[in-house]
């Protein structure tokens, strides 16, 4: 078989039943040799049998929520390609033709694109479409090397093998930007088409909610990218307090009628200490995604695993206590002077600030060695294809062993 359509369906009997000839109707049109199935997530309204009645087949999905009822019928499909989307007549399953195109030319995945193909006159809110669609988007692209111009089209074509070998993990709406960023990270060859919009025909509101729905989507867009959520900021803060920091280890910094002075010493001190810490959790993150397949592994990281070994940084953590000590020494000296007595802020913090942040980070370039050399460790895992060639080589064996008792 060629093609399914796939339609997640809660309560749906006013649309799905339409949906379902419109998807069959369009595969007759074109010669397609195809299914419709409906990934029934708990209906209580007959939606069921409305699409049974349609010529559909229908599979339940006991684990709620859009992404698992997809998933669920992903899994059930019969088809080489999957096509998906909403069981509410919002999308034209009667032009399905260009995703199946593309497909056969070799596409991994097609996506929709509203934006190019039309929005009908109340088919979709201001909110979403003015705000929600297009910035949740330009995150994406952003974030990751993505050309799609329509992250959240739920009318979407693909190659079913190649996107269960990517193991989707979200249950909820955020299924939609996952598998667009994991088909790209992955290196799958995606696509887009233009697609319509039309009002959804329920008389009910939707079941998306738009606040809470957006969130867990850039939720997701920035755990996947580490680069963004920790690693950049992180870096933009150690430059700030790097330069800051420095600027004033010297002596205060005016800059027209504003003073800058020890205070800011201090402050400048905590953005290095927060902005490295983030640039560490960056790299973990990355190492531990990758480790647990949730991000293809990054070759830099594995270089940098490689070069920045366990006893380098332990070694750069050592110098950086060094200095550190050197520097809180240095502040003794400065104290004995004075005969240990009252110091003025003004110049002591100049030499205690810098070497309490010099020490504080030589722990953190420690630990972070240590956590990192434990999370590069790799585990044998034996591989599907693993296990069966394994096999074949023990009845081989053994056929082999049968013939010379012979």
């Amino acid at each position: 078989m060629e093609l399914t359509v796939v339609m997640p369906c809660l309560n749906e009997a006013e649309t799905v039943e339409v949906c379902v000839r419109k998807a069959l109707a369009c595969m007759e049109e074109h010669g397609i040799e195809g299914e419709v199935l409906i990934a029934d997530n708990g209906s209580t309204d007959g939606s069921q049998q409305l699409a049974r009645d349609a010529g559909a087949r229908v599979v339940h999905v006991d684990e709620k929520g859009y992404g698992n009822a997809l998933m669920g019928g992903i899994r059930a499909a019969r088809g080489k390609y999957v096509i998906m989307g909403d069981a509410d007549d919002s999308y034209d399953f009667t032009a399905l033709l260009p995703f199946v195109e593309q497909l056969r030319d070799g596409a991994d995945l097609v996506m929709g694109n509203r934006f190019k193909g039309g929005i009908a006159p109340g088919a979709m809110p201001p909110l979403h479409r003015y705000l929600g669609n297009p910035v949740l988007s330009f995150i994406g692209r952003l974030f990751f090397p993505s050309a799609i111009g329509d992250f959240h089209c739920g009318l979407r074509g693909f190659r079913r093998d190649s996107i269960l070998k990517l193991q989707l993990q979200t249950g909820g709406m955020e299924f939609a930007s996952e598998m667009v960023v994991r088909s790209t990270l992955s290196g799958l060859d995606v696509r887009e088409v233009p697609t319509t919009l039309s009002p959804d025909g329920r008389s009910r509101p939707p079941h998306l909610r738009s606040w809470r729905d957006g969130w867990r989507h850039l939720r997701f867009l920035l755990l996947y990218s580490p680069k963004w959520l920790f690693f950049y900021p992180g870096v933009l803060m150690m430059i700030i307090g790097l330069v800051a920091g420095t600027a004033l280890t010297f002596g205060p910094v005016e800059i027209g009628e504003l003073a800058f002075d020890v205070d800011t010493l201090v402050g400048s001190s905590a953005l290095v200490v927060i902005g490295f810490q983030a640039a560490l959790f960056a790299v973990f993150t990355k190492v531990y995604a990758a480790e647990e397949g949730f991000l293809p592994e990054s070759p830099r990281i594995r270089r940098l695993i490689d070069i920045v070994s366990l006893e380098k940084g332990l070694v750069v953590g050592g110098l950086l206590a060094l200095a550190g000590l050197v520097g809180l020494v240095m502040s003794l000296v400065h104290w004995q002077v004075r005969s240990f007595g009252e110091l003025d802020p003004r110049e002591s913090l100049r030499i205690v600030v810098p070497s309490a942040t010099a020490l504080i980070m030589s722990f953190q370039t420690i630990f972070a060695a240590l956590f990192v050399s434990i999370l590069g460790i790799r585990r044998t895992r034996e591989s599907s294809i693993d296990v069966a060639a394994k096999a074949a080589e023990e009845a081989a064996e053994a056929v082999s062993l049968e013939e010379s008792k012979r």
